[in-house]
């Protein structure tokens, strides 16, 4: 089945023609572009800018990279040297005449000072810049230029070569001639431009492209050729194993960049940006971003959603999420009582492997109990015990929802025609849609559907329609007792209020108006003009972040600041035993922070105007709250009792 990953491009930067590109690996959003016109470029991706150009002569520039350790770039040029900059002070710190023709490719080391560069003199150099870049070993064999070097991810004391000679050959660091050639049965038939080794620690392949039009899989431990992907029109120029997602990626001189599916070698998609010829590509494992270079510009693609495959269990802490293929789980069950933990710090789990899914997952998540989480991805659902993964039940979805109440009841989206509800694993209704198509899927108290202008809400029982809300919706959240629900779109959220009492004698009595629903099921509370990313109700009070790195929470239509997150995080959930709200960002490191529950609570009973209940909350409190409390209090229209509480005299 297809990944169906939604495809969104953040830069596209015109200029003269693009030899290579590269991708700050962490905290800077920086593409670096080297041009044939001798300039090199970064730009910064989140924003379209041009942030530091560096000027090399007149001479085309084919390879440039980032040496993030040292705040450098090294670059290749057609007057066969090498150029090192420091990319914050702009200054040149070194530059020596390195082979006797063009150089083709600069790879950097993973761990140790060293680079690797590759030349039409048919060479290739390890230089060491612990020793002022002094050469250490040269590397001959090849009897063309070559075209690119790569280190193994796998044992970084290997690398592997591409060259026009037709051959692919593999190398250690210490000894100048290679191990051995890829060149057998199933070789490429003309000069192969590009390799890339497989990222994980799995699988011994090697990918490669060619002037034959082919991209290649090879096993090179076996030295045998797997599969050959057939495809572009002209000269592959650029291959890559994405080392965070199941693709495969190559550039062509035809202008366009074929996504392939890395596990079943099937195309997911061709791109073609009308920027001609099509000849470099980058990825980087802290995102799922790709680069590409062309004759007319620099393009960088978000490829899906960053946001972290995983799901909390608030109830027992459990975390479980997805690696790759790898499932994992851990616990934040007892942190706060094993030592004291400092909000936003990173947290040091204990993992457990659970095992390996089927699918390439794209989605996780408990049931309303804990004591099963779904798997979704390449178009089929999976339902596992969330201890040991035993399989319960499987099959094929666009979208898969829980409901809040039975431990076995769940929806899924087979089309934009036909969504199904199960109880107790077993099938139980289709529903009848009362829409043109269904988008998209939200599990909790009720079954809703996205149409394309609207949601509609169904009762999970016998798949009633309740009520037809429109907007269209991007999440839904319910909290706990089930009587209160947020709907996020696009740019803003709504908080509303759901009677079940209504609902229920109205299905009792069925008084239900076939174009309406029932009158008075969904009561709108509040409309907040943000996006809220990740969110989850605790209590009275809706705990959200947003776009503006907050971490926030809405009570009574107001909304309060927690804390400011040091960088993207997405909300796992709050887990009450702890009381501490979870979060992960995107490289996976889970972090923490603590909810003055105190203040959630009151704040929560006087929404209720349960003032028995709020008056003792009041001195759990912590007195320097308390003209937050008074503010809160006005808001709500209690001025006495603000006045009562503050202790700010203005």
């Amino acid at each position: 089945m297809p990944l169906r990953l939604q495809i969104k491009k953040e830069l596209t930067a015109r200029s003269d023609r693009v030899k290579s590109v590269d991708i700050y690996p962490a905290e800077h959003p920086w593409v670096l572009s080297a041009l044939y016109s001798g300039n090199v470029y970064i730009w910064d991706y989140s924003n379209n800018t041009l942030i530091k150009s560096f000027e090399m002569g007149t001479n085309p520039v084919r390879c440039a990279r980032f040496i993030v350790r040292k705040n450098w770039i090294i670059a290749g040029t057609d007057d066969m040297k090498l150029r090192v900059y420091n990319y914050n002070t702009m200054e040149k710190v070194k530059e020596w005449d390195a082979h006797t023709d063009y150089i083709r490719f600069i790879e950097v080391h993973p761990n140790r000072p060293y680079v690797l560069s590759s030349s039409d003199d048919m060479s290739i150099k390890l230089w060491d810049w612990d020793r002022d870049f002094e050469c250490i070993q040269v590397f001959e064999g090849h009897g063309h230029y070559v075209m690119m070097v790569k280190i193994n991810p796998r044992d970084t004391n290997t690398f592997a070569s591409a060259s026009l000679d037709k051959t692919i050959k593999v190398w250690g660091l210490t000894a100048n001639t290679p191990h051995f050639s890829l060149d057998g049965p199933g070789a490429h038939e003309k000069g192969v431009n590009c390799i890339d080794y497989y990222p994980g620690g799995d699988k011994p392949y090697l990918l490669s492209g060619a002037d034959d039009r082919t991209v290649k899989i090879w096993d090179y431990q076996t030295k045998a050729c797997l599969q050959t992907l057939e495809g572009h029109s002209h000269n592959v120029s650029s291959v890559c194993f994405h080392p965070r997602l199941p693709m495969i990626i190559s550039a062509s001189e035809d202008g366009t960049v074929r996504l392939w599916h890395s596990t079943t070698y099937r195309p997911e998609t061709t791109l073609n940006y009308g920027l001609e010829r099509a000849w470099c590509i980058a990825a980087t494992k802290d995102a799922n971003k790709i680069a590409i270079g062309y004759d007319e510009g620099t393009v960088v693609l978000k490829l899906g959603n960053e946001k972290p495959v995983a799901s909390l269990d608030t109830n027992s802490g459990k975390l479980v999420w997805a690696q790759g293929h790898d499932i994992q789980t851990m616990s934040v069950k007892g942190l706060s009582k094993e030592t004291e933990l400092v909000d936003g710090e990173r947290l040091t789990l204990h993992m457990r492997d659970l095992g390996a899914c089927e699918v390439y997952p794209q989605q996780v998540s408990h049931n309303s109990n804990g004591s099963f989480i779904v798997v979704c991805g390449d178009g089929e659902y999976i339902i596992y015990t969330s201890q040991a993964l035993r399989n319960k039940a499987f099959g094929s979805a666009l979208d898969f929802v829980w409901s809040s109440q039975g431990t076995g009841d769940y929806a899924i989206r087979e089309s934009t025609s036909r969504v199904r509800t199960f109880k107790n694993f077993k099938e139980h209704k289709q529903v009848s849609l009362p829409i043109a198509s269904a988008d998209g899927i939200y599990g909790g108290v009720c079954l809703a559907i996205r149409g394309p202008d609207c949601v509609v809400f169904f009762d999970w029982e016998d798949g009633t329609f309740i009520r037809k809300i429109d907007v269209v919706p991007q999440a839904i959240y319910w909290n706990e007792a089930g009587d209160s629900l947020v709907i996020v779109c696009s740019d803003c959220f709504y908080s509303l209020r759901y009677d079940a009492e209504v609902v229920g004698a109205a299905l009792a009595a069925g008084n239900i108006n076939p174009d309406e629903g029932v009158d008075g099921s969904f009561e709108l509370l509040s409309t907040t003009n943000e996006r809220a990313h990740t969110g989850q109700w605790v209590g009275e009070c809706f705990l959200y972040t947003n776009s503006a790195g907050k971490l926030n929470y809405l009570v009574g239509g107001e909304v309060m600041t927690l804390c400011h997150l040091s960088h993207p995080m997405y909300l796992l959930g709050y887990v009450p035993k702890e009381d501490r709200a979870f979060l992960v960002d995107k490289t996976y490191n889970v972090h923490s922070y603590k909810l003055l529950l105190s203040m959630l609570s009151y704040q929560s009973a006087v929404v209720r105007q349960d003032f028995v209940t709020a008056n003792s909350l009041l001195p759990l409190i912590p007195k320097s709250e308390y003209p937050a409390v008074a503010r809160f209090l006005e808001s709500q229209g209690f001025k006495q009792e603000a006045l009562q509480v503050t202790t700010d005299l203005d």
